[in-house]
């Protein structure tokens, strides 16, 4: 894989310096409990489903503890991005608002699950490159795909212009 070609979106831009200010700079670094203590946000698990809440300065993510542990990570990220760069309560807000946050939040998962600055730990030369990724950064093998072929598609399409 030739990660000069891949060019950043600013969300990517973004959480890769909101990571460097964490000091987060490897995957085993991404600790959804330690994350949260440094921006003194609570972290819960409840059986029901993921929530965050803000209230004034309480900040607050419920995880759904029925979830796997991949899930229950992936499930911190979402509602990280809500509390980070969304404001209003949804359930009052349009519905093309709502949506608009709701894919800002997935995106900001997958960058935050697998940061660009970490993309050179990654083998892309691995035959199982999918299990490498699950294993390093502890997320779904659906994120991964996801975000493997997101990679996939910039780089090629960077060959083109």
């Amino acid at each position: 894989m030739e990660l000069r070609r891949y060019y950043t979106t600013a969300l990517e831009d973004w959480v890769t310096r909101f990571y460097t200010r964490l000091k987060i700079f490897r995957p085993e670094d991404i600790n959804p409990l330690i994350i949260s203590r440094k921006l003194s946000i609570f972290l819960r698990e409840r059986p029901f489903p993921s929530t965050h809440q803000v209230v004034g300065r309480f900040r607050c993510i419920v995880i759904d503890s029925r979830l796997s542990q991949e899930e229950k990570r992936e499930a911190f990220f979402h509602e990280l991005c809500h509390i980070l760069r969304h404001v209003g309560v949804q359930s009052m807000m349009p519905e093309a608002f709502r949506e608009l946050q709701e894919r800002d939040a997935n995106h900001f998962t997958k960058y935050a699950a697998i940061p660009f600055h970490m993309l050179k730990f990654i083998d892309w030369d691995e035959p199982y490159i999918i299990e490498h990724m699950v294993n390093m950064f502890k997320v779904t093998p659906e994120l991964c795909e996801e975000r493997l072929e997101q990679i996939k598609n910039r780089v090629q399409h960077m060959k083109y212009l």
